[in-house]
């Protein structure tokens, strides 16, 4: 179960990044819906950055670099692949005011896109938001395979290099399960929490532009 409230007041990037620390963020019922509302989860997804699953074939994936991981360089059309239609997703939750916000996030460098590129065209990456040692995982989109996979691969390096101690995905699906995510009551989300936020948490202590063999050196042994 979720806790749900609707708020009158005006939301703001900065009333957005105090909602963060406080644990709660929000959504819209459909692109068609201007209005947003507050989600605080009763069990909280994360992604363990110390216990990250690795597939074999994937690392391999990795390593080959098929595609071109670029950060930061096309918020709209990660923004436009997440909010796009996809197998098992018809309806997306991202209308107009969330994109206006994460944009200001983005342009004050809080919001971050990890994007896969093939042959000058993006196929696929992640948007979040980071707040001292926390990395709060948005959405992401896929239309190549592999794309996003690979794309979680190096936010996970850049994320271990930066000195993160959280990853939250919000909710736990059965992709991000492969990898090792998993679900946590709210109080033992907020006591991470408390401890990620004072941290100093650098999304570009690696170079913006890393290899596969780069990226893997980060990532933990998978067991």
């Amino acid at each position: 179960m979720s806790s749900r409230e609707h708020r009158p007041f005006e939301i703001t990037a900065d009333v957005l990044l105090k909602a963060y620390a406080c644990g709660i963020f929000p959504m819209a019922e459909s692109a068609d819906d201007p209005g947003l509302f507050w989600i605080e989860p009763d069990e909280r997804g994360v992604l363990p950055l110390e216990r990250f699953h690795l597939p074999k074939r994937l690392a391999r994936s990795v390593r080959a670099d098929i595609f071109e991981i670029r950060i930061d360089t096309d918020f709209d059309g990660v923004i436009d692949g997440c909010a796009a239609p996809a197998p098992g997703r018809q309806k997306t939750w991202i209308n107009g005011r969330i994109r206006s916000l994460y944009a200001d996030l983005f342009r004050r460098g809080h919001a971050h896109t990890v994007e896969a590129w093939h042959e000058g065209r993006l196929v696929g990456g992640l948007y979040g938001v980071s707040l001292g040692g926390a990395f709060f995982g948005e959405s992401m989109f896929s239309l190549e395979t592999d794309a996003s996979k690979i794309a979680l691969v190096h936010l996970v390096a850049r994320l271990r290099a930066g000195g993160y101690a959280l990853l939250d995905t919000q909710f736990v699906t059965d992709h991000l399960a492969r990898f090792g995510a998993r679900e946590i009551g709210r109080t033992v989300y907020r006591q991470l929490l408390e401890q990620a936020l004072p941290k100093h948490g650098d999304f570009f202590a690696l170079p913006a532009r890393l290899d596969g063999h780069s990226a893997l050196d980060w990532i933990p042994p998978s067991t």
